[in-house]
């Protein structure tokens, strides 16, 4: 496999639905935990090589009292120069400042980790690839509901859409 090479600063790592009640879900291929050890880890070295990180987590428009688990996870909690986006569809980029918050930090290059691959990472990636990013899918700091929903996605969605490696792969190509 050939991996592209990303400059760092002009990378970010988008961590879709890290939030407290899909860390405690029973997650496939990897358990949740372990996924967010991975993408906690992942985030630190993107930050220390000048990237960009960004914490998705969703809300539902129009309830007064959001779903309990809402909020991100402990360890998630947006550091100086962060982003923090909330949603309210599948992917992050609909009906919020995401695209806006990445071009206005001249963003070329999207990398993606988080629950589950096939709503919240899938939906996010596709719209990267539409408006124009450079696309990673890091299939280590992701995992799905099921196992052969998450294994469809990075074997047949993911390949068409971006680059597809694992986060140490991704790491070691950010020049």
């Amino acid at each position: 496999m050939t991996i592209h090479r990303f400059d760092a600063c002009r990378t970010a790592l988008v961590l879709v639905d890290l939030m407290t009640r899909l860390v405690a879900a029973e997650t496939a291929p990897r358990s949740a935990a372990r996924i967010l050890e991975t993408c906690l880890q992942t985030a630190h070295s993107v930050r220390n090589r000048g990237g960009l990180v960004v914490f998705v987590r969703s809300e539902h428009p129009g309830v007064d009292t959001q779903p309990p688990g809402g909020e991100l996870a402990p360890g998630c909690e947006p550091g100086p120069g962060d982003l923090e986006i909330v949603k309210s569809t599948w992917g992050a980029s609909h009906g919020t400042r995401l695209d806006e918050e990445l071009r206005g930090r001249d963003v070329t290059t999207v990398a993606l980790g988080g629950i589950a691959t096939t709503f919240g990472v899938e939906s996010t990636g596709r719209a990267a690839d539409e408006h124009g990013y450079a696309t990673a899918f890091l299939t280590d700091a992701m995992s799905g509901l099921h196992r052969e929903a998450h294994d469809f996605s990075t074997s047949y969605v993911f390949v068409r859409v971006g680059t597809v490696c694992r986060s140490a792969e991704f790491l070691d190509s950010l020049t």
